[in-house]
C-alpha cells in the first residue's frame, strides 16, 4: 500500500489516506502517454451525454463521475451549466489532467481521489442524482471488489435516481490498458443492481478508438425505484 498524494498546489482535490499500487499505474497512463491516442479516449462523450440528456436532471442535481480519468465528460457537463459535479478517479494524474485542460472551470468541481474497491472519502458523499460510469466496472474482476462498488452505489444513489453504467459487452475487449477486464450485457448488469432499479435504456456501441479500431461496448441507463 502507498500513499498518493494530489500534487496540485490547491485545495480542491481530497484524497484517501493510501491507495494501492494502482494509482501509480494509472498515473503513468496519464503522463508517460499522449492520453489523447489511448484506446479509451473519446473527443466528446456522446453516448453518455444523450443518456444524460434523458434524466432531465436540473443543473444543480449532484453527478458523480466515477473512474473518470482524463475524460471530457467533466468539461461537456460544465459546457451544459451543470453546477455540482464530482469527478473521481485513482489516479490524482489523471484529475490534474482534465484540471490543466479546463482551467479555472476546475473550481466548480468537486474532485476526489479514492479507490471505489476500497473507498473512504467517497463514502462521504451526499445522496447522489447520478452515478456515471464509462469503462471502470469491467475492471474489478473479484466479486469482494464488485461488492464494495455496488454497495457504495447503493448507499450514495437516491431513490428515483439515476445509474448510468457503460462496459465492454460480450464481443468486447477482454483486455484494456494493459489489465484484464469482465465483459457485460444489459442482463448480466440488471442483475448486478437488483430489483430497486429500473432498466430505462440499453443498447451496444461501436466505439472508434484514436488509432480506428473498434471496441464493443453496453450502455445502460437505470433509474431507482420511487418505492422499492
Amino acid at each position: 500500500m502507498k500513499q498518493e498524494s494530489c500534487n496540485l498546489n490547491d485545495s480542491g482535490c481530497k484524497t484517501t489516506s493510501k491507495t494501492d499500487n494502482l494509482g501509480e499505474y494509472w498515473c503513468a497512463k496519464y503522463t508517460d502517454t499522449d492520453y489523447t491516442k489511448s484506446g479509451w479516449y473519446e473527443k466528446e462523450s456522446k453516448p453518455s451525454l444523450d443518456l444524460i440528456a434523458q434524466c432531465n436532471l436540473k443543473k444543480e442535481a449532484t453527478i458523480l463521475n466515477v473512474g473518470v480519468g482524463a475524460s471530457t465528460i467533466i468539461d461537456s457537463l460544465l459546457a451544459k451549466k451543470y453546477t455540482n459535479l464530482i469527478a473521481n478517479d485513482i489516479s490524482s494524474c489523471a484529475l490534474n489532467t482534465i484540471k490543466n485542460r479546463i482551467g479555472n472551470l476546475k473550481n466548480n468541481v468537486n474532485w476526489i481521489v479514492d479507490d471505489l474497491t476500497n473507498p473512504t472519502a467517497l463514502n462521504n458523499l451526499p445522496q447522489l442524482n447520478l452515478w456515471h460510469d464509462r469503462a471502470v466496472l469491467h475492471f474489478f474482476l473479484d466479486e469482494k471488489d464488485q461488492k464494495t462498488y455496488f454497495d457504495l452505489l447503493h448507499n450514495k444513489v437516491k431513490k428515483g435516481g439515476f445509474v448510468l453504467i457503460a462496459a465492454f459487452n460480450l464481443d468486447g475487449a477482454t483486455s484494456c490498458s494493459g489489465l484484464p477486464v469482465l465483459r457485460y450485457n444489459a442482463s448480466l448488469l440488471e442483475v448486478k443492481l437488483g430489483s430497486e432499479y429500473s432498466m430505462l435504456k440499453a443498447f451496444d456501441y461501436e466505439y472508434k478508438m484514436p488509432n480506428g479500431a473498434i471496441r464493443n461496448y453496453v450502455y445502460t441507463l437505470f433509474q431507482r425505484k420511487i418505492e422499492s
